[in-house]
Protein backbone atom coordinates (compact mmCIF):
# COMPACT_ATOMS: atom_id res chain seq x y z
CA UNK A 1 0.00 0.00 0.00
CA UNK A 2 1.24 3.17 -0.88
CA UNK A 3 1.22 6.36 1.67
CA UNK A 4 -1.72 7.91 -0.57
CA UNK A 5 -3.80 4.26 -0.95
CA UNK A 6 -3.22 4.37 3.23
CA UNK A 7 -5.06 7.13 3.44
CA UNK A 8 -7.58 7.17 1.08
CA UNK A 9 -8.70 3.72 2.92
CA UNK A 10 -8.65 5.77 6.24
CA UNK A 11 -10.34 8.56 5.06
CA UNK A 12 -13.29 6.75 3.28
CA UNK A 13 -12.70 3.23 4.52
CA UNK A 14 -15.78 0.87 5.92
CA UNK A 15 -14.56 0.04 9.10
CA UNK A 16 -12.60 0.81 12.21
CA UNK A 17 -9.18 0.98 13.92
CA UNK A 18 -7.96 -1.51 15.53
CA UNK A 19 -5.69 -0.28 19.10
CA UNK A 20 -3.09 -2.74 19.55
CA UNK A 21 -0.99 -0.97 21.46
CA UNK A 22 -0.81 -1.52 24.94
CA UNK A 23 2.31 -0.18 26.47
CA UNK A 24 4.65 -1.67 29.64
CA UNK A 25 2.18 -0.27 32.04
CA UNK A 26 -1.05 -1.63 30.69
CA UNK A 27 0.37 -5.03 29.54
CA UNK A 28 0.30 -7.30 32.20
CA UNK A 29 -3.66 -5.94 32.68
CA UNK A 30 -4.30 -7.23 29.40
CA UNK A 31 -2.42 -10.39 29.43
CA UNK A 32 -4.16 -11.57 32.52
CA UNK A 33 -7.69 -10.89 30.63
CA UNK A 34 -6.10 -13.11 27.65
CA UNK A 35 -5.26 -15.78 29.97
CA UNK A 36 -1.59 -15.49 30.58
CA UNK A 37 -0.94 -15.18 34.48
CA UNK A 38 2.01 -12.88 35.73
CA UNK A 39 3.90 -16.78 36.34
CA UNK A 40 4.24 -17.27 32.99
CA UNK A 41 6.81 -14.40 32.38
CA UNK A 42 9.28 -12.91 34.27
CA UNK A 43 11.17 -9.59 33.24
CA UNK A 44 9.84 -7.10 30.49
CA UNK A 45 11.36 -8.74 27.64
CA UNK A 46 9.84 -12.00 28.31
CA UNK A 47 6.10 -10.25 28.98
CA UNK A 48 6.68 -8.05 25.76
CA UNK A 49 6.99 -11.21 23.91
CA UNK A 50 3.68 -12.64 25.38
CA UNK A 51 2.16 -9.85 24.38
CA UNK A 52 3.34 -10.02 20.99
CA UNK A 53 2.22 -13.91 20.59
CA UNK A 54 -1.39 -12.46 20.75
CA UNK A 55 -1.08 -9.30 18.68
CA UNK A 56 0.47 -12.12 15.83
CA UNK A 57 -2.43 -14.29 16.42
CA UNK A 58 -4.96 -11.24 15.97
CA UNK A 59 -3.22 -10.06 13.14
CA UNK A 60 -3.46 -13.99 11.51
CA UNK A 61 -6.39 -14.68 12.17
CA UNK A 62 -9.12 -14.43 9.07
CA UNK A 63 -11.18 -12.61 10.59
CA UNK A 64 -9.12 -9.76 11.08
CA UNK A 65 -8.12 -10.00 7.29
CA UNK A 66 -12.55 -8.86 6.36
CA UNK A 67 -11.32 -5.50 5.13
CA UNK A 68 -13.65 -4.27 8.19
CA UNK A 69 -10.47 -3.26 9.94
CA UNK A 70 -9.69 -0.53 8.03
CA UNK A 71 -6.27 0.53 10.42
CA UNK A 72 -4.25 -0.49 13.80
CA UNK A 73 -2.37 1.34 16.30
CA UNK A 74 1.08 -0.47 17.16
CA UNK A 75 3.38 -0.10 19.96
CA UNK A 76 6.88 0.56 19.66
CA UNK A 77 8.45 -3.14 20.30
CA UNK A 78 5.35 -4.54 17.81
CA UNK A 79 6.37 -2.02 15.34
CA UNK A 80 9.58 -3.58 15.65
CA UNK A 81 8.78 -7.26 15.76
CA UNK A 82 7.43 -10.08 13.08
CA UNK A 83 4.19 -11.60 12.01
CA UNK A 84 4.36 -14.59 10.39
CA UNK A 85 7.84 -13.81 9.25
CA UNK A 86 7.56 -9.87 7.94
CA UNK A 87 8.06 -6.79 9.59
CA UNK A 88 4.66 -6.10 11.86
CA UNK A 89 3.96 -3.08 9.29
CA UNK A 90 4.68 -5.00 6.19
CA UNK A 91 2.35 -7.94 7.83
CA UNK A 92 -0.62 -5.48 8.10
CA UNK A 93 -0.36 -3.86 5.11
CA UNK A 94 -0.18 -6.92 3.10
CA UNK A 95 -4.05 -7.86 4.58
CA UNK A 96 -5.30 -4.40 3.68
CA UNK A 97 -4.99 -2.55 6.82
CA UNK A 98 -2.87 0.62 7.66
CA UNK A 99 0.05 0.49 10.30
CA UNK A 100 -0.25 3.24 13.24
CA UNK A 101 2.21 3.86 16.05
CA UNK A 102 1.77 5.14 19.74
CA UNK A 103 4.34 7.53 20.25
CA UNK A 104 3.37 9.26 23.58
CA UNK A 105 5.92 8.16 26.87
CA UNK A 106 3.01 8.36 29.63
CA UNK A 107 0.66 10.65 31.40
CA UNK A 108 2.41 13.63 33.59
CA UNK A 109 1.13 14.41 37.07
CA UNK A 110 -2.57 15.78 37.22
CA UNK A 111 -2.66 19.52 36.97
CA UNK A 112 -5.70 21.63 36.26
CA UNK A 113 -7.48 18.90 35.70
CA UNK A 114 -5.98 17.31 33.18
CA UNK A 115 -3.00 15.02 32.72
CA UNK A 116 -0.61 16.35 29.98
CA UNK A 117 1.83 14.05 28.40
CA UNK A 118 5.06 13.38 29.47
CA UNK A 119 8.32 15.52 27.36
CA UNK A 120 8.32 13.44 24.49
CA UNK A 121 12.09 13.67 24.36
CA UNK A 122 12.58 9.73 21.84
CA UNK A 123 9.99 11.28 19.36
CA UNK A 124 12.58 12.24 16.99
CA UNK A 125 14.23 9.12 16.28
CA UNK A 126 10.66 7.32 16.95
CA UNK A 127 9.43 9.29 13.94
CA UNK A 128 12.31 8.82 12.17
CA UNK A 129 12.62 5.02 12.20
CA UNK A 130 8.25 5.02 11.97
CA UNK A 131 8.89 6.38 8.57
CA UNK A 132 11.86 4.20 7.61
CA UNK A 133 9.37 1.41 8.47
CA UNK A 134 6.44 2.21 6.37
CA UNK A 135 3.85 3.52 9.05
CA UNK A 136 1.22 6.04 8.04
CA UNK A 137 0.25 7.84 11.48
CA UNK A 138 1.00 8.04 14.95
CA UNK A 139 -1.25 8.03 18.25
CA UNK A 140 -0.66 9.92 21.15
CA UNK A 141 -2.60 10.52 24.21
CA UNK A 142 -3.33 12.66 27.10
CA UNK A 143 -6.24 12.98 29.77
CA UNK A 144 -9.24 15.15 30.78
CA UNK A 145 -10.08 14.84 34.24
CA UNK A 146 -12.61 17.89 34.53
CA UNK A 147 -14.12 20.81 33.13
CA UNK A 148 -11.54 23.13 33.65
CA UNK A 149 -10.89 25.52 30.29
CA UNK A 150 -7.10 26.24 31.53
CA UNK A 151 -6.38 22.57 31.50
CA UNK A 152 -8.50 21.38 28.79
CA UNK A 153 -6.84 24.68 26.49
CA UNK A 154 -3.33 23.18 27.54
CA UNK A 155 -3.97 19.86 26.50
CA UNK A 156 -5.36 20.40 23.22
CA UNK A 157 -2.30 23.38 22.83
CA UNK A 158 -0.04 20.10 23.77
CA UNK A 159 -1.76 17.92 21.25
CA UNK A 160 -1.87 20.28 17.58
CA UNK A 161 1.92 21.26 18.74
CA UNK A 162 3.44 17.53 18.53
CA UNK A 163 1.02 16.57 15.88
CA UNK A 164 2.54 19.43 13.81
CA UNK A 165 6.05 18.49 14.14
CA UNK A 166 4.78 14.63 13.26
CA UNK A 167 2.85 16.21 10.22
CA UNK A 168 6.55 17.58 9.34
CA UNK A 169 8.15 14.61 9.77
CA UNK A 170 5.82 13.39 6.97
CA UNK A 171 3.35 10.90 9.32
CA UNK A 172 -0.13 11.80 9.59
CA UNK A 173 -1.03 12.58 14.16
CA UNK A 174 -4.14 11.07 15.36
CA UNK A 175 -4.55 13.53 18.35
CA UNK A 176 -6.18 11.88 21.19
CA UNK A 177 -7.39 14.19 24.53
CA UNK A 178 -9.10 11.42 26.31
CA UNK A 179 -12.01 12.60 28.57
CA UNK A 180 -12.28 10.52 31.18
CA UNK A 181 -16.21 8.73 30.88
CA UNK A 182 -16.38 8.71 34.60
CA UNK A 183 -16.04 12.73 34.89
CA UNK A 184 -19.26 14.17 36.44
CA UNK A 185 -18.60 17.23 34.14
CA UNK A 186 -17.74 15.58 31.26
CA UNK A 187 -21.41 17.26 29.49
CA UNK A 188 -19.80 20.77 30.15
CA UNK A 189 -16.25 19.63 29.43
CA UNK A 190 -16.82 18.14 26.38
CA UNK A 191 -18.43 21.85 25.02
CA UNK A 192 -14.70 23.41 26.30
CA UNK A 193 -13.21 20.61 24.61
CA UNK A 194 -15.05 21.03 21.01
CA UNK A 195 -14.21 24.77 21.14
CA UNK A 196 -10.68 24.22 21.99
CA UNK A 197 -10.00 21.29 19.19
CA UNK A 198 -11.99 23.87 16.38
CA UNK A 199 -9.84 26.53 17.17
CA UNK A 200 -6.85 24.69 16.99
CA UNK A 201 -7.88 22.68 13.54
CA UNK A 202 -8.39 26.68 12.13
CA UNK A 203 -4.98 27.07 12.87
CA UNK A 204 -3.42 24.46 10.44
CA UNK A 205 -1.56 25.47 7.84
CA UNK A 206 -3.81 24.95 4.56
CA UNK A 207 -4.03 21.20 3.55
CA UNK A 208 -2.67 19.68 6.50
CA UNK A 209 -4.75 17.22 7.68
CA UNK A 210 -4.72 15.47 11.29
CA UNK A 211 -6.97 12.31 12.75
CA UNK A 212 -8.53 13.37 16.05
CA UNK A 213 -9.64 10.25 18.52
CA UNK A 214 -12.03 11.19 21.13
CA UNK A 215 -14.27 9.73 23.99
CA UNK A 216 -17.68 8.94 22.83
CA UNK A 217 -19.64 12.32 23.69
CA UNK A 218 -22.30 12.65 25.95
CA UNK A 219 -23.95 14.71 23.20
CA UNK A 220 -24.56 12.59 20.44
CA UNK A 221 -23.38 14.17 17.61
CA UNK A 222 -21.52 16.76 18.95
CA UNK A 223 -18.19 16.17 17.49
CA UNK A 224 -20.19 16.74 14.00
CA UNK A 225 -18.26 20.22 13.40
CA UNK A 226 -14.87 18.51 13.67
CA UNK A 227 -16.21 15.95 11.89
CA UNK A 228 -16.75 18.05 8.73
CA UNK A 229 -13.97 20.34 8.74
CA UNK A 230 -11.64 20.20 6.32
CA UNK A 231 -8.28 19.57 8.22
CA UNK A 232 -9.57 16.64 9.73
CA UNK A 233 -8.77 13.33 7.58
CA UNK A 234 -10.51 10.74 10.56
CA UNK A 235 -12.45 10.92 13.82
CA UNK A 236 -12.23 8.41 15.85
CA UNK A 237 -13.47 6.99 19.18
CA UNK A 238 -11.87 5.53 22.19
CA UNK A 239 -13.86 2.84 23.79
CA UNK A 240 -12.67 4.12 27.25
CA UNK A 241 -13.52 1.74 29.35
CA UNK A 242 -16.92 1.03 27.93
CA UNK A 243 -18.01 -2.60 27.07
CA UNK A 244 -17.78 -3.66 23.70
CA UNK A 245 -21.92 -3.52 23.96
CA UNK A 246 -22.08 -0.50 25.92
CA UNK A 247 -18.99 0.89 23.60
CA UNK A 248 -21.09 0.01 19.96
CA UNK A 249 -24.19 1.17 21.18
CA UNK A 250 -23.02 5.07 22.33
CA UNK A 251 -20.69 5.11 19.05
CA UNK A 252 -23.58 4.46 16.47
CA UNK A 253 -25.34 7.34 17.98
CA UNK A 254 -22.54 9.70 16.26
CA UNK A 255 -22.44 9.44 12.65
CA UNK A 256 -19.19 10.17 11.21
CA UNK A 257 -16.68 8.91 14.27
CA UNK A 258 -15.63 5.12 13.78
CA UNK A 259 -14.00 3.38 16.78
CA UNK A 260 -10.75 2.97 17.36
CA UNK A 261 -11.54 0.27 20.29
CA UNK A 262 -8.54 -2.09 22.34
CA UNK A 263 -10.90 -3.70 25.00
CA UNK A 264 -14.09 -3.55 22.96
CA UNK A 265 -12.54 -5.44 20.35
CA UNK A 266 -10.29 -7.98 22.60
CA UNK A 267 -12.05 -8.42 25.91
CA UNK A 268 -13.28 -12.00 24.83
CA UNK A 269 -10.65 -13.39 23.93
CA UNK A 270 -8.57 -16.06 25.28
CA UNK A 271 -5.22 -18.07 25.23
CA UNK A 272 -7.14 -20.97 25.55
CA UNK A 273 -9.22 -20.71 22.65
CA UNK A 274 -8.91 -23.17 19.81
CA UNK A 275 -8.47 -21.20 16.26
CA UNK A 276 -11.67 -21.57 15.37
CA UNK A 277 -12.96 -20.58 18.82
CA UNK A 278 -10.53 -17.41 18.46
CA UNK A 279 -11.48 -16.49 15.24
CA UNK A 280 -15.17 -16.76 15.86
CA UNK A 281 -15.28 -14.77 18.95
CA UNK A 282 -12.70 -11.93 17.30
CA UNK A 283 -15.40 -12.04 14.45
CA UNK A 284 -18.06 -11.45 16.26
CA UNK A 285 -16.53 -8.45 17.93
CA UNK A 286 -15.03 -7.09 14.35
CA UNK A 287 -19.42 -7.40 12.72
CA UNK A 288 -20.44 -5.43 16.01
CA UNK A 289 -17.78 -2.74 16.02
CA UNK A 290 -17.52 -2.29 12.13
CA UNK A 291 -21.69 -1.83 11.90
CA UNK A 292 -21.22 0.49 15.06
CA UNK A 293 -18.48 2.34 13.51
CA UNK A 294 -20.61 2.42 9.77
CA UNK A 295 -24.51 3.10 11.16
Amino acid sequence: MTFDEMKQQIATGLGFIAALDQSGGSTPKALRGYGVEDGEWSGDEEMFAKIHEMRSRVITTPSFGSGKVIGAILFEKTMDGEVDGKPTPDALKARGVVPFIKVDQGLADEVDGVQLMKPLDKLPALLEKSVAKGMFGTKMRSVIKSANPSGIAAIVEQQFAVGNQIADAGLVPMLEPEYDITAADRAEGEQILLAEIMKGLDALPEGRQVMLKLSIPVEAGLYAPAVAHPNVLRVVALSGGYSTDDACEHLAKNPGMIASFSRGLLQDLRKGQSDDEFDGTLGKAIDQICTASVA
